[in-house]
């Protein structure tokens, strides 16, 4: 299998100032052509730096993509590192990308200066791709056996997101062309409820007896539960469907709903396909999550088809007098309280006419709590025409942890409430 590394360049990403975003818009493309990504790698603006850490990447890899350095001024170091690199005597100017550069800058209205005729100047071992969207061509260095153990590629690319992006379609011309490329194949699950460790003990034995070739990975994400991935590297993509459709049965028969998708989704992208198909509505009624339920459902596209609207019911005078909550509940039981919860979805289902509803009343933190009540305790309730339930959770984390575990946790629980009702 054609294994590659993705090495950005560039002070300012070790320093936190820019965030990486090309090694993962890298990464998933050379996934779907069946590159496997070994290693991401930041380097500094430094040229001893830069030599070594590429020299290694290419022992190790069949293709090193580098983004960063090539701009016109004086910190943009790289070119130079790549020509010394690759043994490189001289530099030449590419024309095309010369007559690129005469082209975008007349048209921004800009004086065409010598550092930017010197852009298309590239070292005389490597072959270029025109950069259409900017200034800095793409350079294409080929080592053969001689050099690293075994034939190498290295593709050196604008540090600028737009035109790196802009670029990979002519990288995976590139990569085809030059490599006999075999399938990568990957499924993902989306579950919530159980934590990373309790999900991986129930799965255990299953994972246990999965095939050498079959790999299993754990990603945890507080707002949309545990993923899990199968991927298979190598070999033909059918048959591996095949394979993977086998052991994700067993696993469904093992999770049950804790199992909520069988695509990278979200729990709220999920809700809103299964009351769209049904033609169903949703309300809600938050106090603790001040908003953060709604917005997550409205973040979804189309989803004014069910979602009717929002009571945020951060008084209690707002629970009493808009919700219809019972003063006698709240003086009672509390608002933070299984009865509270209940009245609020019963409440807002009445008030917005919607088919469901779910409220939530908890203690975010870090203040506001006791010993009966701690902070990190939420009540959620849901409601439809065939009753209103309640359940409880504790949380142990900073307020804006417990306001995103408050809410994923209550849209949960009406994800299962929609999908047992709906069957």
């Amino acid at each position: 299998m054609i294994q590659a590394s993705i090495c950005t360049i560039g002070d300012e990403i070790l320093i936190g100032q820019v965030v990486d975003t090309n090694s993962s818009n890298i990464s998933l493309v050379l996934n779907e052509i069946g590159v496997k990504v070994a290693r991401m790698t930041s380097i500094g603006d430094d040229r001893g730096d830069i030599i070594g850490t590429l020299s290694e990447e290419l022992r190790d890899n069949d293709i090193v993509i580098v983004t960063g350095g090539l701009g016109p001024t004086k910190d943009d170091i790289t070119k130079n590192a790549l020509a010394e690199l690759s043994g490189s005597t001289a530099f030449k100017t590419d024309e095309r990308q010369l007559e690129i550069i005469h082209n975008l800058l007349s048209a921004r209205g800009l004086d065409i200066l010598d550092i930017n005729i010197a852009q298309a100047s590239v070292p005389d071992t490597c072959e270029v791709i025109p950069n259409h969207l900017g200034t800095a061509p793409i350079m294409v260095f080929r080592f053969d056996e001689a050099r690293f153990g075994h034939k190498a590629t290295l593709y050196s690319l604008p540090g600028v997101p737009f035109e790196a992006i802009g670029a990979l379609p002519d990288i995976v011309d590139d990569i085809k062309s030059h490599n006999s490329l075999s399938d990568i194949y990957h499924r993902t699950l989306m579950t919530y409820g159980v934590a990373e460790s309790a999900l991986a003990k129930m799965i255990e034995k299953w994972e246990d007896s999965l095939p050498e070739d079959m790999h299993l990975a754990y990603l945890p994400n507080p707002l949309t539960g545990v993923r899990l991935r199968l991927s298979i590297y190598g070999g033909r993509k059918e048959d591996a469907v095949k394979r993977i459709d086998t052991e994700i049965a067993s696993l469904k028969d093992i999770l049950g709903d804790i199992i909520y998708s069988e695509m990278d989704d979200t729990l709220e992208s999920c809700i809103g396909r299964i009351l769209a198909e049904n033609g169903k509505t949703l309300a809600t009624a938050e106090s603790c999550t001040g908003g953060t339920i709604s917005a997550l459902i409205t973040s979804i596209a189309g989803s004014s088809a069910y979602f009717l609207g929002s009571v945020t019911s951060y008084a209690n005078s707002v629970k009493t007098g808009v919700l219809g909550v019972p003063e006698e509940i709240i003086s009672r039981y509390g608002a933070v309280s299984s009865e509270c919860v209940a009245a609020m979805a019963e409440g807002v289902r009445k008030l917005t006419g919607s088919d469901y509803s779910v409220a939530t009343s908890g203690i975010a933190g870090p203040g506001g709590g006791s010993a009966e009540k701690p902070v990190g305790l939420v009540w959620i309730g849901v409601s439809s025409e065939k009753g209103t339930e309640t359940f409880s959770a504790v949380f142990k984390s900073n307020r804006k942890r417990n306001i995103e575990r408050f809410a994923s946790t209550a849209l949960n629980y009406l994800r299962v409430k929609i999908a047992n009702e709906l069957k």
